[in-house]
């Protein structure tokens, strides 16, 4: 039998930049794996289009939708083939949703919907018609392929079926939205820092969500953005710290194999463009990594340890490397690590990121120490992150975060500043402060003035970078000796203690 001539139109409700059309009747997915790998090898004719799936919980919802508004798809191939898709179980949850089918339920956010019966967590709106997901499930032949040519080879078989009528009207479902409430806030240049990645995360997370500017995306959709983030973790362990529960987006078994992605190379495999491994270990010719440890075992103070992800030649075009650069630096006998990301999904990817290049800062440590007989220090890992963005189907996930964990770890304050600490005291008509250095105490400056007004901008001038909370507590304690001053010896002033009448 020869492939049916007639033509039909695949008209996609969701993300419809980021498909290829054909005129037939199977649906191709291929999971993490560059879907022009398999459209290259097919007629137009033989599939009715062919998308990516990254994300059970992001992306099986809007393809679901797609497929009820578009019955006269009648066979799926999933492709299943990749470590990537392995990891994030999208292609298994979309299979485990046709072979096995879905229950009412609670998403992780706990609100109301379909959950697919499977091992990794899949979601369709509760707006989504229960009848109406039974007979997409009764109406569409699906199979799983784990490789490219073994879908191939199913799109063509089913091609070679010939032409089937639609198994319904197309149908159209109302789509839950949630809004942003955005408060003012710096258009360029942020700083979180945090003990911990996922300390530092809900930081991150929470002044996204309430300062970041919502705008569109290359991918059909929104994102909240802030541009020029620079994120500071001081203190991960070598193991890595998990809070109990896990509220992070990732678990240690995921994060075992992304670690393996930026240390280890990898052979060049169709389907898939790059790893950060092999961009560092292999792909200009050079193990970048084994590099930048010779060269600070050579030299300890080198400020020139630099490892380049960005092919000139290549990456103008679609879908480059997200890191771009990293730095590694010797700073009073810590080893310090700082990555630069052109573009960084700070929701569901930045820790998995931050606790890979953490990996990579330990194995350069450890190998430097073992090769030069120095005692380096674990020192901090820096990502500076110049699109810093949560996609808008993630907007409900990063509130549920931000309401959840970070009122708690808000209260986890820590008073070191290192602008350093300010005695104050009243005398002589005078609101006398004295700027000590962090640790050891030393003087280093005095103001003086008659009002709080007037000390505090002498402060600001000369401390820009003092931590939020501290100046707030400054501008209070100032304010007190001021009314103590004022008061013509009525009352008196003691730092952190409560105004008393003389």
């Amino acid at each position: 039998m020869t492939v049916s001539t007639f033509h039909f139109e695949y008209k996609a409700l969701y993300k419809p930049n980021q498909l290829i059309y054909g005129q037939g009747q199977t649906a191709v997915i291929t999971g993490w794996t560059v879907k022009t790998s398999l459209a290259k090898h097919l007629l137009p004719q033989e599939y009715a289009v062919i998308g990516q799936l990254y994300s059970p919980t992001r992306g099986l919802n809007l393809l679901v939708r797609n497929l009820l508004f578009n019955p006269h798809v009648r066979y799926l191939v999933v492709l299943n083939a990749t470590k990537e898709d392995k990891n994030a179980g999208a292609s298994q949850c979309l299979l485990d949703f046709f072979h096995h089918g879905f229950d009412e339920g609670l998403s992780d956010t706990g609100r109301q919907c379909w959950v697919v019966r499977s091992c990794y967590p899949g979601y369709i709106d509760i707006e989504v018609d229960a009848k109406s997901l039974q007979k997409l499930r009764q109406s569409i032949e699906c199979r799983e392929a784990k490789s490219i040519a073994e879908a191939v080879s199913c799109v063509k078989s089913y091609a070679q079926r010939g032409t089937m009528e639609p198994w319904e009207l197309p149908l159209k479902f109302d789509t839950p939205s949630v809004e942003s409430t955005i408060l003012p806030g710096q258009r360029y240049g942020h700083r979180i820092e945090g003990k911990t990645i996922a300390e530092t995360w809900v930081k991150i997370i929470h002044l996204i969500k309430t300062t970041g500017t919502v705008r569109p995306t290359a991918y059909d959709g929104q994102w909240q953005e802030l541009i020029d983030l620079m994120a500071i973790v001081t203190s991960e362990p070598k193991n890595f710290y998990f809070p109990d529960p896990n509220y992070l987006p990732i678990d240690p078994s995921f994060v075992q194999e992304y670690v393996s992605q930026i240390l280890d190379d990898a052979p060049q495999q169709e389907g898939i463009k790059y790893t950060y491994g092999q961009r560092l270990r292999s792909h200009f010719g050079r193990d970048q990594i084994q590099f930048c440890i010779d060269k600070l075992v050579n030299d300890i103070n080198s400020a020139r340890v630099v490892m380049s992800l960005w092919d000139v030649g290549n990456d103008a075009n679609d879908s480059p490397p997200c890191l771009n650069h990293i730095w590694v630096r010797v700073v009073d006998n810590e080893l310090s690590l700082t990555a630069t990301f052109r573009s960084n999904d700070m929701f569901s990817a930045w820790c998995a990121n931050a606790m890979g290049l953490r990996a990579l800062q330990m194995h350069c440590l450890d190998e430097i120490n073992k090769r030069s007989g120095c005692d380096l220090e674990l020192g901090p890992l820096v990502t500076i992150s110049q699109s810093a963005h949560i996609y808008d189907d993630c907007f409900e996930n990063a509130e549920k975060v931000i309401k959840t964990y970070y009122p708690k770890i808000r209260q986890q304050r820590d008073y070191s500043d290192p602008a350093g600490s300010f005695a104050i005291a009243v005398h002589s008509g005078e609101i006398i402060v004295e700027h000590m250095t962090p640790g050891s105490g030393e003087v280093v400056n005095c103001y003086s003035g008659k009002s709080a007004k007037q000390v505090s901008r002498a402060i600001a001038a000369d401390c820009p970078g003092l931590q939020v909370e501290h100046a707030m507590y400054l501008g209070t304690e100032l304010q007190k000796a001021e009314i103590a001053l004022s008061s013509k010896r009525e009352f008196i002033y003691e730092q952190d203690q409560p105004l008393r009448k003389v």
